[in-house]
């Protein structure tokens, strides 16, 4: 199902038949070591089904992001569930030859304000590797506000901590 679009994508729920287009992102060693590293079949196939089950409970998800020009899948921009006192965590993981394009701050802007309008969230945090400068750039043109280091579980390390009040 299509939640949004933007000039230049198309944001949908993700789907199990998904698997293929996702692992050339969420199984990529360069594009997920930030992200505690790359993913197998089994896992992404377990995280997909994670993140259905989550978008028919809570209504947000991370959602699959598509170019319209070419219909390929970019990769994933949209909602972790909450965390650390926020109501949702802002995510994102595009496939590196889509890097530096801008697409991740598009994307995320869309769903920041698909998130003003249609759900009842209120404070979203994200954190990002301290290696991460080009994610932590993303944040700051969304208008993240940094808080301070904290504890992340997924990779074993203090990672700077941002937030958005909407």
């Amino acid at each position: 199902m299509v939640i949004l679009e933007t000039e230049r994508l198309i944001l949908r729920t993700l789907e199990l038949a998904d698997l293929d287009s996702v692992m050339s992102f969420w199984g990529d060693i360069e594009v997920m070591r930030y992200c505690g590293g790359p993913g197998t079949r089994e896992r992404e196939l377990r995280a997909l089904q994670y993140y259905m089950n989550m978008q028919k409970d809570k209504g947000f998800s991370p959602y699959l992001t598509i170019l319209k020009e070419s219909e390929e899948v970019i990769g994933v921009c949209g909602f972790n569930p909450p965390n650390n006192g926020y109501d949702t965590e802002l995510m994102y993981h595009f496939a590196k030859e889509y890097w530096g394009k801008g697409y991740a701050t598009e994307a995320a802007k869309a769903c920041i304000d698909y998130a003003k309008k249609h759900l009842k969230i209120k404070k979203i945090g994200a954190s990002i590797d301290p290696e991460n400068n080009s994610s932590q750039k993303v944040l700051k043109k969304l208008g993240f506000n940094y808080v301070g280091m904290k504890w992340c579980e997924g990779t074993n390390q203090d990672e700077p901590y941002f937030e958005m009040i909407l």
